[in-house]
């Protein structure tokens, strides 16, 4: 490369270069490309057999039955981008169509196959990278970026040539002992050195920006007097949803929005005085004063295991651990849900969990501390609006300015209702909760508009990327 940069300065060649993609298909693109996308199969499936709405449980046997779709997996990626590109939607656990778009999302995925079929024959032209990069985000095509140097002789180059005035000669980037003794130095050219050049950038190892600002808030929060509790990913039902009286019918226990473990299925709560408690809760408000959600509570149900949804789990576990006192403590860890990876979203993120516990806590120290909180971010003024949460009352969402996206909603919180609470034997204490969306906090701060940066192995972003400095930590 430097002989080529030497060659191009004096005029002799010209350079360019050129991006080339590699682009292979995975196997299960493999398997998609021959038989075709999940999403395609489903939605020509729907209308072929006239339906605009259906349970999901009945599409989903539906379709395996009829050997449409291979599996459960399968079905759920189908439904998944349909949702995506709004050709349907999801309500009460039912699949709605929606007729207008149809057309045109069939004429989209029918796009994406012959593009596949295109890579898996090595027909690919390199003109559709953006389409390319939807199949390597989905994992159905590995895509490797190669950079071709072309060089080719210039009008100066060839009058030199044919007049010979261009002769092979032997260079040297350094003076050693044969040259000086032999005395050779008539016989060769001699490198010249530009000292004023700058000397190339050294990357040592560093910590990823995302995972320094993750410290960093740990910091802040035990500075605060907070203490950090744990909470296992593999989740309970029961302390996901139910202890938090979200009923179980809740849209939000639906299988597009929580993960399900195939194996083990289930778990076990070895207080069963605990579980008698949140039934009679759900069922009929039991002492809290709450007429309940009014149904037959189901134990199987609330034992299921799943990838925990929302680190409240571990807060209530807390709850039932320490009881009542006089204690904060905080939660910064990942929790699972089924999302479409793009710029805003992600199936697996990390939420900061809190709560404050005391007999004289009120709603205006959880304001209080998003307030604190984002004043040691320096995430400057902070929108608080009421909220809902079958969990919290009252309830507030908390929005921060981002520099490109605007308003976004970061801090949702409230005061932990009696059905929560007194379940669990806290009978005297107050108790204000909040689940923050780190991931777009450290968006704001960390300067970035898409998600996915925040968990990027591009060496080229982490070595731009500064580490977040906050002056809380210095100043206090």
């Amino acid at each position: 490369m430097r002989d080529v940069a030497e060659l191009e300065r004096e005029g002799l060649v010209k350079a360019s270069k050129e991006v080339v993609y590699d682009v292979k298909l995975t196997d299960e693109g493999l398997k998609y490309a021959l038989k075709g996308l999940p999403e395609r199969l489903l939605l020509e499936f729907i209308v072929k057999n006239n339906v605009s709405t259906i349970e999901l449980k009945e599409l989903s046997s539906a379709l395996l039955s009829s050997g449409v779709l291979s599996n459960e997996r399968e079905v759920m990626i189908g439904v998944q981008h349909l949702i995506r590109r709004g050709v349907c939607k999801v309500e009460q656990g039912k699949l709605i169509l929606v007729q207008e778009r149809v057309p045109e999302v069939l004429s989209e995925l029918k796009r994406v196959e012959e593009l596949m079929l295109k890579v898996k024959d090595k027909m690919y032209l390199g003109n559709e990278l953006k389409a390319l990069e939807e199949l390597k985000r989905r994992k159905l095509a590995v895509i490797k970026r190669r950079t071709l140097l072309k060089l080719s002789l210039t009008d100066k180059s060839r009058d030199a040539l044919g007049k010979g005035l261009i002769k092979v000669a032997r260079l040297v980037t350094r003076v050693t002992p044969d040259i000086i003794l032999e005395k050779k130095w008539g016989e060769v050219i001699f490198k010249k050195f530009d000292v004023t050049v700058e000397v190339p950038s050294i990357y040592p190892s560093r910590k990823h920006p995302y995972m320094e600002l993750l410290k960093e808030i740990r910091e802040i929060l035990i500075s605060m007097g907070f203490e950090e509790m744990k909470g296992p990913h593999v989740e309970l039902e029961f302390w996901n949803f139910d202890v938090l009286f979200q009923a179980q019918d809740h849209p939000a226990r639906e299988i597009h929005d929580t993960f399900y473990l195939k194996y083990p299925k289930s778990g076990v709560v070895p207080d069963h005085e605990l579980m008698e408690r949140v039934k009679l809760t759900h069922e009929n408000g039991w002492v809290t004063g709450s007429r309940g959600w009014g149904y037959s509570w189901s134990p199987e149900r609330a034992l299921k295991l799943i990838l925990r949804t929302q680190t409240t789990a571990v807060s209530v576990r807390t709850l039932y651990k320490r009881g009542e006192g006089e204690y904060r403590c905080f939660a910064l860890d990942r929790v699972f849900r089924p999302e479409t990876l793009d710029a805003k979203h992600s199936m697996e993120f990390y939420q900061l969990e809190g709560i404050i516990v005391g007999k004289r806590v009120t709603f205006r120290h959880l304001l209080g501390f998003f307030e604190e909180f984002a004043r040691k971010l320096e995430l400057g003024k902070v929108k608080i609006k009421p909220a809902y949460f079958p969990f919290t009352e009252p309830s507030v969402e908390g929005f921060i300015k981002h520099p490109k996206l605007g308003w976004i909603e970061v801090f949702p919180g409230g005061m932990f209702r009696p059905e929560v609470l007194l379940p669990l034997g806290i009978k005297e204490c107050n108790v204000a909760a909040w689940g923050i969306g780190i991931d777009r906090i450290a968006m704001t701060v960390l300067g970035i508009d898409d998600i996915r940066l925040l968990f990027s192995q591009d060496l080229s972003f982490l070595k731009e990327r500064a580490l977040p400095f906050l002056k809380s930590l210095v100043s206090g």
